[in-house]
């Protein structure tokens, strides 16, 4: 009988880091390095390295405007590297802003980690805001964050826990970290009561409940301009997650984008709305 139970315990056992392993696996972000640079667009800029949570490196580029004191910081979204989000930099380029771009841990030509969260996002953002202020004091004088999809929900979670910033444009934010997990577990088949036991799984990992990072209570928290941008035809996250994060702030200060067929990776039709992006940052900005 002990010997039963003893093999019963171990194919449980095995079982679950089987399980553990998949997951993980599973949820890893796909890294995709850089395969041109700014350079190639006759445009100057610096190769850059960021210390970054638990000594990691970041890699990034910093893209200088003479004598500008102002700068954007820009973060892509999962999966995604700098090459992806330099299109969207170059309309706030032209217009006199620094930019900032840098790989998130685990992505493009960063330092790898054990793994990628929303929060692990805005801990390297808040290391690149600190690189940059006490690296480019001038061009820190007014900083905006750009981020896409993860990196949005990231820029939203730094801004609501500093007060250097001086604008935030968020791209393809999902609304709760929490449902967009569901939602994605939920089209792969799997089973009600596994969801619930990887998400508690995922918040003991990250070391912080869903809704203390989830968009649409870190966007209430923030007290600059907030522009909240989403593709009508995102069938990733629903444009419904952009209506829920403005809605659920009672503050004033978000404004929503809705960009018509612009789906969650539409980086190019967002870049085609940059001329009311760059007049939100301007007037928004103005002294």
């Amino acid at each position: 009988m002990l010997q039963i139970l003893f093999v019963f315990v171990l194919i449980v056992l095995f079982l679950v880091v089987v399980f553990l392993v998949l997951l993980h696996l599973g949820f890893r972000a796909p890294r995709i390095v850089e395969q041109s640079t700014p350079k190639d667009l006759s445009l100057e800029y610096q190769d850059i390295s960021i210390l970054s949570k638990n000594n990691k490196k970041l890699y990034g580029w910093f893209l200088p405007i003479k004598n500008s004191q102002k700068t954007i910081i820009i973060l892509h979204g999962w999966g995604g590297n700098i090459e992806m989000m330099l299109p969207i930099a170059l309309p706030f380029h032209r217009a006199g802003f620094n930019v900032l771009l840098f790989d998130s841990r685990g992505h493009g030509q960063s330092d790898s980690d054990t793994f990628s969260s929303l929060p692990r996002f805005a801990g390297d953002l808040d290391a690149s805001i600190d690189w940059l202020k006490s690296t480019h004091s001038k061009a820190s004088q007014k900083i905006v964050l750009l981020g896409h999809s993860v990196g949005a929900g990231a820029v939203l979670l730094s801004a609501s826990k500093r007060t250097d910033i001086g604008a935030v444009i968020s791209i393809s934010a999902f609304a709760h970290g929490e449902w967009m997990m569901k939602r994605y577990l939920s089209n792969i088949y799997i089973p009600k009561i596994l969801i619930k036991l990887i998400l508690h799984y995922v918040a003991w990992l990250i070391g912080m409940k869903f809704a203390q990072f989830a968009p649409m209570n870190t966007a209430c928290k923030i007290s600059v301009p907030v522009l909240i941008a989403h593709g009508i035809d995102d069938k990733l996250v629903p444009v419904t997650d952009a209506h829920v994060i403005v809605n659920n702030c009672p503050a004033g200060n978000l404004t929503l984008l809705e960009i018509a067929e612009a789906g969650h990776e539409s980086i190019d039709k967002f870049e085609q709305h940059s001329d009311e992006i760059l007049k939100f940052m301007m007037e928004k900005m103005r002294d």
